[in-house]
This record gives C-alpha cells, sequence and structure tokens, in this order.
C-alpha cells in the first residue's frame, strides 16, 4: 500500500490498482472533497458486514437487493473514539424467515470487525531517503 500527500489536507491510499481519496472537513482546514480517513474506516465495517451479508444471500439464493443496512455509532467526544457500533440489517418481507437469525450472525463474522477485536501489532519507522 503506498500513501501519498496531493496537497492540501488530502491524503491518497494506493493499494491492489485502486486509489482512496481522502481529505478533511472545510472545519478542518480541508476541502471537504472526500471523506475522511475515519469515515472510510468506519465505512469498511458497514461493507465489510455488507459482503457477508451478500455471500450468505448469494449461497441460499436469496435477491440481496431489498435488503438495506444501517450502522450507527456511539461516539466519546472526550476520549474523540467511537465506543459502540450497532448494525441493523433490514430484512424485506420476501426474505425466509427462518434465516433471519443466521444472517445476523454472518454479518458479524466481518473480518474488519474481527481485526479489531484482535487487533494487530502496529510498528512505525522513518527515514530519510536519497533523492
Amino acid at each position: 500500500m503506498k500513501i501519498d500527500f496531493p496537497g492540501g489536507k488530502k491524503v491518497y491510499s494506493t493499494y491492489k490498482g485502486f486509489t482512496i481519496q481522502t481529505d478533511q472537513a472545510k472545519e478542518e482546514g480541508g476541502d471537504g472533497s472526500a471523506p475522511e480517513p475515519y469515515d472510510v474506516f468506519l465505512s469498511s465495517i458497514g461493507t465489510c458486514a455488507g459482503v457477508y451479508v451478500l455471500y450468505f444471500c448469494q449461497e441460499r439464493n436469496i435477491d440481496p437487493s431489498g435488503i438495506r443496512m444501517r450502522l450507527q455509532f456511539d461516539r466519546n467526544e472526550d476520549k474523540n473514539l467511537t465506543e459502540a457500533i450497532r448494525i441493523h440489517i433490514d430484512l424485506p418481507p420476501s426474505f425466509p424467515p427462518k434465516y433471519e437469525r443466521a444472517v445476523i450472525k454472518t454479518a458479524g463474522l466481518c473480518t474488519v470487525k474481527r481485526n479489531i477485536l484482535n487487533p494487530p501489532e502496529f510498528k512505525i519507522s522513518a527515514e530519510i531517503r536519497e533523492n
């Protein structure tokens, strides 16, 4: 993964041929042209859980197009951290009731969530490179 600083408060991440653009809000000195990095992090939780729900449905020939997911976040403003994340899955009337508990369990298998619960060790280094 490569991180670049294209100007202003923008920080871009390039990985596996894709670039994720971030910026800071105007109140923070940015242009507000892209999500803030923490917003991308929170979004990764929802999209990861969503992929698991999608796979669950595809394996059972359930049409996922009527499913919606909502995430709500409880923030501790003093610590500037999220303390609770609630994931709600809105199922359409056509969703088989016998799979309701299973789809909830499946959403909880998200790899991003599991990495939060079992955090990696961070090792940060720096060096001045020759031009």
